[in-house]
C-alpha cells in the first residue's frame, strides 16, 4: 500500500461531486432486505455516530470513477430523492451518478418515471429500492423524514477511500466485490498512516519504517503459539491479524456491531494527537502482549483466563497503570473467582449443567498451572494446540476416566464398538475368560444383536474390568478429565483399560493429550504400590484428588476424599 490514498471521513449531507460507475460493474441490484437494513441502522443507532462503509474513488479529470460503494450510494441518492419529495425545503442530493455504458439508468435515477420501471433490470431494481424506501418512511413519516435527514448530515459518516490515477481500478474492483474480500479497519487505520494527505505531516521514511513495522506486527501474530495465547478466534473474526491490538486500543469488544467501529475511533484520535504518538501506541501495546506472551508465570495465567471465557480486553484494561506485582495481583483475583464454588468441589456432578462447566474449568486450570508449575519452566502449556486443529477449533470434553453408563450407545454399530474394544482388555488381564471372549466375539459377528443381548455382555465385561464398591463417585471430578473423543459413542462409554490403550494410541500418532489427562491414563498420579494397571479405583481417585488439590492451592479450598467401602 503506497502513499497514493486520500483517506478520510465525510458526513453523508457533505458528499458532493459527480460520480460514474464504469463499464466493468453491473448495475444496482439491492433488495428490500439491504435497503431496510440500512435504513434500519441509521434509524436506530439515532444522535450516535455511526460509520458506513467506504466509498472507493478515483479522481479523473472533474469525476470520481466509483469502484466501490455503487449500492449504497445510488441507495443514499434514492432516500435524498424521496425527502425531497415529500419535504420541498430539503435539498436535492448534492452528488450526481452516472453510468458509463447505461446513459438511461442516469435520466431514469434523476426523473423515477415508475411508468418505465419494466424497460430494463437496472430501472426495476432502482424502483423496487424506491418503493421500499417509501414503505418504511410511511410507517411514521414526518418524524423519519426529518430524522433520517438530520442523522445523514450530523452523525451519519461515510468514509473517503481516494486512490491514485495509477490505480489498477478493475483488479481493485475484483477484490472488493468479485473476491468479496473487504478493506478492514486494520487496511484504512493503515492507509491513515501512508496516505498522501499526511504525506507534510510524516516524513516518507518515517511512512516507510511504520510500514515494516506493522507488516512485522502481522507476521508475528501469525505465530499460532502466539495467536492462540492471546485470543480463541480461529478464523472469521479478525481478516488481519493486527486488528487485534488495533480493536484495543480502541474498545472495541464482542459486543460492538459497527463493522468499522475501529477505524473510526482512530480517525477521531488523530484529530487530538499526532500520527506518530498513535503509531507508538500501536507498537507498545503489541510489544506489551508479546511481553506477556514471553513471561513464563504471565503467559499461564493470562492464557487460561482468555481460554476460561475473560476478554483480553478486560485483562488489557487490568493492566494499565499498573506495577507488575500489583497485575498479578488483579490476575490472581480473576482466577479465583472464576473457580469460585460453595463447598466440596468433589461434590460436583456431571450431570449438572452448571456444574459441568465448573468442572471443565477447573480441570482447564489443573492443567495449566500443571505445566505453568513444571521444574524448570521447560514446558508451556499448548494453547495452539488446545484450541485449533486444522482450521476449526477443537472441542474438549469431560469424559468419564471409567464409564459404566451408556449414554449414546443406541444402534448395533455402537455395541459391537463397544465389544470389539474390550475383547483385548478382558484378554490382558489373565485368568480363564476364554467364554467371555466367545461370547463377545459371537455378538460382534451376529446379523442382528438385540439390546437386551448385549448388555447382558456388557455386564460381565464391566463386572470383569471395573472395581467394586461405591460408585457415587462415578460423575465426580475425581472421575472425568478432559478429553477429546469427538462423537465416538463407544470409546466414551469404555472402561478405563479401554481408554487407556486408546490415549497411548493418540499419544503414538502424536496427537494432542491434556497434560493431566495423559497423568491420569498413565497412572502417574497413583502411588506404585497401590498402581493397579487396568483399573480406575479408590486409591487412584484419592491421589487424583490430591493433586489438584496441591496444584490449584492457591485458588481453592483443598477436600479429602473419603475412604469408600469395598466388597
Amino acid at each position: 500500500m503506497g502513499n497514493n490514498i486520500i483517506l478520510e471521513t465525510k458526513f453523508v449531507a457533505d458528499i458532493s461531486g459527480s460520480f460514474y460507475i464504469p463499464s466493468y460493474q453491473r448495475g444496482y441490484r439491492w433488495s428490500e432486505t439491504e435497503v431496510v437494513r440500512l435504513l434500519d441502522d441509521i434509524y436506530q443507532n439515532g444522535k450516535k455516530n455511526y460509520c458506513l462503509q467506504p466509498v472507493v474513488v478515483r479522481k479523473k479529470e472533474d469525476q470520481y470513477e466509483l469502484i466501490d460503494g455503487q449500492q449504497r450510494l445510488t441507495t443514499l441518492y434514492l432516500i435524498y430523492k424521496y425527502m425531497k419529495n415529500v419535504n420541498p425545503f430539503f435539498n436535492e442530493p448534492a452528488f450526481t451518478l452516472s453510468y458509463q455504458t447505461r446513459d438511461q439508468s442516469e435520466e431514469f435515477l434523476k426523473t423515477l418515471d415508475m411508468t418505465k420501471q419494466d424497460d430494463n433490470i437496472d430501472f426495476w431494481f432502482i424502483s423496487k429500492a424506491y418503493n421500499t424506501i417509501k414503505e418504511w418512511f410511511e410507517q411514521d413519516l414526518q418524524i423519519r423524514v426529518m430524522h433520517i435527514f438530520e442523522y445523514l448530515k450530523e452523525d451519519v459518516k461515510i468514509i473517503w477511500y481516494e486512490v491514485g490515477e495509477s490505480e489498477d481500478a478493475i483488479s481493485l474492483f475484483t477484490r472488493l466485490n468479485i473476491g468479496k474480500i473487504p478493506l478492514t479497519s486494520a487496511e484504512l487505520v493503515k492507509a491513515m498512516f501512508l496516505s498522501r494527505d499526511n504525506a507534510e505531516n510524516m516524513r516518507r521514511e518515517k511512512q516507510e519504517e511504520i510500514s515494516l513495522q506493522w507488516d512485522g506486527i502481522e507476521r508475528e501474530l501469525h505465530n499460532e503459539s502466539l495467536w492462540f495465547f492471546l485470543t480463541n478466534s480461529v478464523k472469521g473474526e479478525y481478516q488481519t491479524r493486527i486488528d487485534l491490538v488495533l480493536d484495543l486500543i480502541a474498545g472495541k469488544d464482542e459486543s460492538t456491531r459497527e463493522k468499522y467501529y475501529t477505524f473510526f475511533r482512530f480517525d477521531e484520535l488523530r484529530k487530538e494527537v499526532s500520527l506518530d504518538d498513535i503509531w507508538k501506541k500501536i507498537y507498545q501495546t503489541f510489544l506489551t502482549l508479546k511481553g506477556w506472551y514471553e513471561d513464563h508465570d504471565l503467559y499461564h495465567r493470562i492464557g487460561y483466563l482468555i481460554t476460561s471465557g475473560t476478554s483480553l480486553h478486560k485483562i488489557f484494561a487490568l493492566s494499565k497503570d499498573k506495577k507488575k506485582s500489583e497485575f498479578n495481583e488483579s490476575l490472581d483475583e480473576l482466577i479465583k473467582k472464576s473457580v469460585a464454588i460453595s463447598g466440596n468441589y468433589a461434590e460436583l456432578s456431571y450431570e449438572k449443567p452448571l456444574d459441568y462447566k465448573r468442572i471443565s474449568t477447573l480441570l482447564l486450570l489443573f492443567n495449566i498451572e500443571s505445566v505453568r508449575r513444571s521444574d524448570g519452566h521447560a514446558q508451556r502449556f499448548p494453547f495452539d494446540q488446545f484450541k485449533h486443529h486444522k482450521g476449526s477449533n477443537v472441542t474438549w470434553s469431560l469424559e468419564h476416566i471409567h464409564a459404566q453408563q451408556s449414554e449414546g450407545m443406541k444402534t448395533q454399530d455402537v455395541w459391537k464398538k463397544w465389544l470389539e474394544l474390550h475383547i483385548p482388555s478382558v484378554e490382558s488381564i489373565g485368568g480363564e475368560h476364554s467364554e467371555l471372549i466367545d461370547e463377545m466375539q459371537g455378538a460382534i459377528n451376529a446379523d442382528k444383536l438385540e439390546r437386551t443381548v448385549f448388555e447382558s455382555i456388557q455386564q460381565k465385561v464391566l463386572g470383569l474390568l471395573s472395581v467394586s464398591g461405591n460408585t457415587e463417585y462415578m460423575h465426580s471430578i475425581a472421575n472425568l478429565a478432559l478429553l477429546n473423543t469427538a462423537d465416538n459413542a463407544a470409546l466414551n462409554n469404555s472402561t478405563f483399560d479401554v481408554k487407556r490403550n486408546d490415549i497411548i494410541q493418540m499419544d503414538k500418532k502424536g496427537q494432542y493429550i491434556p497434560f493431566c489427562t495423559k497423568m491420569v491414563f498413565l497412572k502417574y498420579y497413583t502411588p506404585s504400590a497401590e498402581n493397579q494397571l487396568h483399573f480406575w479405583g479408590q486409591a487412584d481417585r484419592i491421589a487424583y484428588i490430591k493433586a489438584i488439590n496441591d496444584v490449584l492451592s492457591d485458588y481453592i479450598e483443598p477436600i479429602v476424599l473419603e475412604k469408600e467401602e469395598t466388597k
